[in-house]
This record gives structure tokens, sequence and C-alpha cells, in this order.
């Protein structure tokens, strides 16, 4: 069984990503159950919406940020040549994320409602809203790209240790080629 850095890599950023928010909650005890939490109130989510739209910075220069890595997306989809995926992502992925765009932050907003409460939220805007706040939002992109290049060289460096010790888990369970399933 082979496992490759960059499906682990991406698990586990997105495992990162999203669980974040879920730590905190279970610092503070059980996290609420998808679903079964009660909508945040109307003045919780409007604090959220606010503090997300702070945290994003600018529209723009956020959604700019997401032209490379769209196209890279593109390019292991199948468009191989860099000029056409560049092209595909100008014409459709772009204006196809500016039009969605308040949609994901209103997404963004519930996740924050559900976890934190309106005066952390209004503390949050306030913090996005001074000049280091703004410098932060402004700093997102490139801080994005140097924490993914983090992981990624995290991850190269750990992968040789975790792979051998999966392969010896996956022999003591049984559940290699050939193996047959240990009972429990």
């Amino acid at each position: 069984m082979r496992i490759t850095t960059h499906f682990l890599g991406l698990c586990l950023g997105a495992a990162l990503l999203a669980g974040a928010p879920t730590w905190d909650a279970h610092a503070q005890g059980a996290p609420p159950k998808p679903g079964a939490a009660a909508a945040p109130d109307p003045a919780t989510l409007k604090a959220a919406r606010e503090a997300v739209a702070a945290m994003q910075g600018d529209r723009t220069a956020t959604l700019g940020a997401m032209a490379a890595p769209m196209t890279g997306m593109l390019q292991q989809m199948g468009v191989k040549e860099p000029d056409r995926a560049q092209v595909l992502v100008q014409e459709v992925v772009m204006p196809t994320l500016t039009a969605h765009y308040d949609e994901l932050l209103d997404i963004q907003a519930r996740g924050f409602a559900s976890v934190l409460n309106k005066d952390d939220l209004q503390a949050i805007s306030t913090f996005y809203a001074s000049p280091a706040g703004k410098r932060l939002a402004a700093a997102q992109p490139q801080l994005a790209q140097v924490q993914m290049t983090g992981m990624q060289q995290w991850m190269q460096a750990v992968m040789p240790d975790m792979q051998g010790k999966l392969a010896k888990a996956i022999q003591a369970h049984g559940w290699g080629p050939g193996g047959t399933a240990k009972a429990r």
C-alpha cells in the first residue's frame, strides 16, 4: 500500500483548516453536532459576517490570489497547457468565483457564528480594522502560500517514518495483500 505525500498533505491541510474552530469548541466542552445546534441569532450572524469580510481583506486581491492555484488545479484535471488553463481560469473560473463570493462569506459566517459569540466576533472585526489587522488581511495570500510550503516540507520529512509505521500496522492487522484480518 503506497500513500503519496501530496494526498496526505492535502488531507492533513484540509483537516487542520476545517478542524481549527472545532478544537476551540472542544476546549470549551463538546462541540455541537452539525444540524443539531440552533441557528445563530441575527446579531451574532451579522457580527460573524463582518468579521469574516474583514478577515478576507480586499475582495479583488483575495480572488486574484486564487488564480494561480486554480490554474494548477485545472492542469491536474487534465488541461496540461498552462496558457489554456490560464484562459479558462480568467474566462470561467474567476467570474464564477466572483459571482458566488458572497455565498462563501455567508457559509464562513455561519461557521464562525456557531463557534464564537458576538462579543468575540466584534473584537475580531475591531482587530482587522486596525493597521496590524489590515496588514494581516493583506498578507493572507502570501501567508497561506508559506503555510502550504511549510506543510509540504513537513509532510515530506515525516512521510518515510509514517509510511514505515503504516506498513507495519497494516501487516499487524492482517490487512495487506493475502493477509487475513485479525479479530479485535
